[in-house]
């Protein structure tokens, strides 16, 4: 069984930035496929950005492009989120996902883990 805990979320400005972290347990974090996740006030939860296995690969979707990146330190078993150019819209709870598969297209059709998730509040 793999915890996945979230931690950087916070109330911030339009314009501003944040760095989310995903801090994973278990031996197997380097052979999974991550990926972050969100869910806005009365909306579903929908893919944000995923990146492979060996961080070669990474996927965004089209509403944070430009804004936002996702990296991967293996090492620390862990994953990142920095999202820059911060916008009212991106106001949700930020959620960690991991595939066993290390496949990002996997991950999305549905992760195996899910995290707790962090909120992330931005303001105009």
């Amino acid at each position: 069984q793999v915890q996945l805990v979230e931690s950087g979320g916070g109330m911030v400005q339009a314009g501003d930035s944040l760095r989310l972290s995903c801090a994973a347990s278990g031996r197997t974090f380097s052979t999974y496929a991550m990926g972050w996740f969100r869910q806005g006030p009365g909306k579903q939860r929908d893919f944000v950005a995923a990146i492979n296995w060996s961080g070669e690969v990474t996927f965004y979707d089209d509403s944070v492009k430009g804004r936002f990146t996702v990296s991967r330190d293996n090492a620390k078993s862990s994953t990142y989120l920095q999202m820059n150019s911060l916008k009212p819209e991106d106001t949700a709870d930020y959620y960690c996902a991991a595939h066993r598969s290390g496949d990002i297209m996997l991950l999305l059709r549905g992760p195996d883990y899910w995290g707790q998730g962090t909120e992330v509040t931005v303001s105009s």
